[in-house]
C-alpha cells in the first residue's frame, strides 16, 4: 500500500467498537488458521501442515470460477478433509477473513486501525458494518469476473474491503491530515486525500500493468483494490449524502 499511515487528526465521537471488533475478527481468524504457527494442533510435520493449509485455503477463500459457476471444485489433493462441503456464494464473505502471512494482516489492519474510525463514525456503526462487508464481496465478484470462469487461484484478505474504506474515506472526510511514514521511516503530516487518492493511483496502475503484461507472476490481487475502492466512494456516496439529507429535512420539520 502507500505509505504507512500511523494517525488520523479526525476527532472521533465515540469508541469506533464495529473497526475493532473487524480487526480482532481478523487477528483471531488467523491466528487459528493453520496459516499461524501459534496454531499447533495442525501438526508440525511438514507434510500435514502443508495439507491443513491446502484445505483450509480451498475451504474459505473465494475461489472465481466457483463464484461464477455456483459449483465446488474438486479438491485434487489427496489431503485429509479434502472432502468437505463448499458454498461456493458464502466464500465471497468467509474469504474476506483470511490472510497469507502475519505481513499480509498487518498492513491491512494498520489501514483499517486509521481510516476505519473515521468512517465508521460519520456512517453509523450499522452502515459501516454493512458498508465495509458489501464493499469486500463486490471487489470479490468484481476480481472473479476479470479472472474468468476457469480460473481457479483462491483470493484471500480483507484488502477489497479495507480498499472500500478508503474510497468511503475520500468522500466522508478528506479534509483530514493523516500521519504517514513516507518510504517507511519518514513521518510527514498529508491531507487525507492525499494518501488515498495515491494508493487509489498504484493500484490501478499495477491493475493496468498486470493486464497490459499477464505473464508477470504476483500474488496480490490489485483488481480487487481497484474494485473494492470504486465500491467505496460509490457506497459511501450514497449512504452519507441519503443520510444527510435525510437529516437536512428533519432539521426543516423541527
Amino acid at each position: 500500500m502507500a505509505g504507512i499511515p500511523l494517525s488520523d487528526d479526525y476527532p472521533v465521537r465515540r469508541v469506533p467498537v464495529v473497526t475493532y471488533l473487524l480487526i480482532a475478527v481478523n487477528v483471531g481468524v488467523y491466528l487459528l488458521s493453520p496459516l499461524s504457527q501459534m496454531a499447533v494442533w495442525y501438526g508440525a510435520e511438514p507434510l500435514a501442515r502443508a495439507c491443513a493449509v491446502d484445505v483450509y485455503i480451498m475451504r474459505w477463500a473465494a475461489v472465481p470460477a466457483e463464484l461464477l459457476s455456483g459449483r465446488q471444485l474438486a479438491d485434487p489433493s489427496q489431503c485429509a478433509g479434502a472432502d468437505f462441503h463448499k458454498v461456493p456464494a458464502l466464500s465471497a464473505f468467509t474469504s474476506m477473513f483470511l490472510h497469507g502471512s502475519a505481513l499480509h494482516l498487518l498492513s491491512n489492519m494498520v489501514y483499517l486501525f486509521v481510516f476505519g474510525p473515521c468512517v465508521e463514525d460519520r456512517l453509523g456503526r450499522l452502515r459501516y458494518l454493512g458498508f465495509y462487508l458489501v464493499s469486500g464481496i463486490v471487489a470479490c465478484y468484481c476480481f472473479a469476473l476479470g479472472q474468468g470462469a476457469e480460473a481457479s487461484v483462491p483470493l484471500v484478505g480483507a484488502s477489497g474491503a479495507i480498499s472500500g474504506v478508503l474510497g468511503g474515506y475520500l468522500v466522508v472526510q478528506f479534509r483530514s491530515r493523516v500521519i504517514t511514514l513516507v518510504f517507511g521511516v519518514i513521518p510527514v503530516r498529508l491531507p487525507g486525500w492525499v494518501l488515498v487518492a495515491t494508493y487509489f493511483v498504484l493500484q490501478y496502475f499495477l491493475y493496468v500493468s498486470l493486464t497490459l503484461f499477464p505473464g508477470a507472476d504476483t500474488q496480490t490481487a490489485y483488481a480487487a483494490h481497484v474494485y473494492g475502492f470504486v465500491a467505496g466512494v460509490i457506497g459511501g456516496l450514497l449512504i452519507y449524502r441519503i443520510r444527510w439529507r435525510a437529516g437536512s429535512r428533519l432539521s426543516d420539520v423541527h
